[in-house]
């Protein structure tokens, strides 16, 4: 562990900054909607561009990157970052904030691209795993301090915006002035949505519900939490409990799904969090319950994408497992896209409690349709079974690939020990 702090200390801390601007932003922009009397249904369009934009931003990022080089693109798009977060405050416009997240989108998802490149280049094969592992954890912690960097200034005012600003700021210092080289930039192959749905129908549609149900927790759940009267404490609270569930969460469920049929295990987790939001929701009104709601969804969810992933891998050759993660990814975005536009039309129209019947139905629809490809599928044929690679779902498909590339060689490495004891 040493080592990859040694070798990666500096893309790492930079990282952390812009994991706080990040995490920050998201909740205070949806407390500051409120504040401006925007409804639900408006804010939802506000929230929807960040992920329309990460969307654009994934497929136009490597051709930035090939025609100026890293440096300049990291540069680049992290000072729009900070830009953007000290306007919000500046001009409260509705159709202004819709375009400022939308730029958000767009160069965060070029930032992860640059940053997860960089990150796989500084590394070896033997610390490949724990660098990620590293990786994934600090953006994790830095959302979740995040959540809590909201109570130290009133969100009505510059402050926080400020400070957000700053934190971005900051991030491009560790990382532009790293001695780390310059990497080369790879390109992933790309498959097509209907090759990859005739190998995984059941990794397809799940990961596009799922889509829906990350835009819904993490664009909409602040929202949610001044719809339901929470206090900027609460709020701060309900959303860090969604990242905490997700970072507790993702290695157990990893390590059970290399033991048993991730069909088995998707069923079960999806029916456990939709009984999970049926049961809570009749006592919605009590904070600690939706508090323990907000941590079971993100346990569940947040591995779920990971199985997801590992689950359409088991049915391809290694050759073609970058490929069908990309394609799964902007599966992914699609849904992100449209889910809080969705969700913000049924909390003004049915009231807060919405937000929750949304998540817990999305769930229940992936369960379903789990048992429904099991009954049509009872023996599903197997190319050979991937190991489980946890990660995040705002990794990009370069973080993506060298994750299972990690997660594959550990799990040889392990059976060869066995074998040799």
């Amino acid at each position: 562990m040493l080592v990859v702090l040694k070798n990666s200390w500096a893309l790492l801390l930079g990282m952390l900054f812009l994991m706080l601007g990040n995490g920050m932003q998201g909740t205070l922009l949806g407390v500051r909607g409120a504040i401006e009397g925007y409804s639900p249904s408006a804010m939802s369009w506000v929230m929807a561009a960040y992920f329309l934009g990460f969307l654009g931003g994934s497929k136009m990022a490597p051709e930035l990157i090939r025609r100026v080089g890293h440096i300049r693109v990291f540069a680049a798009l992290a000072s729009f970052i900070s830009a953007c977060l000290v306007l919000y405050p500046t001009f409260p416009n509705l159709y202004f904030w819709l375009f400022l997240r939308f730029v958000i989108g767009f160069c965060f998802s070029g930032v992860y691209v640059v940053a997860e490149s960089w990150l796989n280049n500084s590394v070896t094969n033997e610390t490949r795993g724990k660098t990620l592992s590293l990786y994934m954890i600090v953006q994790m912690i830095g959302i979740i301090i995040a959540q809590a960097m909201l109570n130290f200034a009133d969100p009505a005012g510059f402050t926080l915006f400020v400070v957000v600003s700053v934190l971005v700021s900051l991030s491009f210092a560790p990382i532009l002035l790293s001695a780390t080289p310059v990497p080369k930039f790879q390109t992933i192959k790309a498959m097509s949505l209907i090759r990859l749905y005739r190998a995984s129908p059941l990794g397809v549609v799940g990961s596009f519900l799922l889509g829906a149900v990350f835009s819904g927790l993490f664009g909409m759940g602040a929202i949610f939490g001044t719809e339901k009267g929470l206090t900027v404490r609460e709020i701060s609270i309900f959303i860090a409990a969604i990242y905490v569930g997700g970072m507790v969460w993702q290695y157990p469920v990893g390590w059970i799904s290399d033991k048993m049929d991730r069909r088995v295990l998707i069923i079960q987790m999806t029916l456990f969090a939709a009984i999970t939001i049926a049961v809570g929701s009749m006592f919605a009104d009590n904070f600690y319950v939706l508090v323990l709601i907000a941590f079971i969804v993100g346990g569940v969810s947040n591995p779920l994408y990971s199985l997801y992933i590992a689950y359409t891998n088991d049915a391809l050759d290694n050759d073609d497992m970058a490929a069908a993660s990309g394609g799964l990814i902007f599966v992914n975005g699609i849904a992100a896209s449209t889910g809080p536009l969705i969700l913000g039309w049924m909390m003004t129209v049915f009231g807060a409690d919405s937000f929750l019947y949304f998540i817990g139905g999305l769930m229940l629809a992936m369960g379903m349709y789990a048992i429904y490809r099991m009954k049509v599928n009872p023996r599903r044929d197997v190319v050979e079974a991937s190991a489980f690679a946890p990660v995040t779902s705002s990794i990009s498909v370069l973080g993506v690939s060298a994750a299972q590339e990690a997660a594959q060689e550990h799990a040889v490495e392990e059976a060869e020990t066995r074998v040799q004891d």
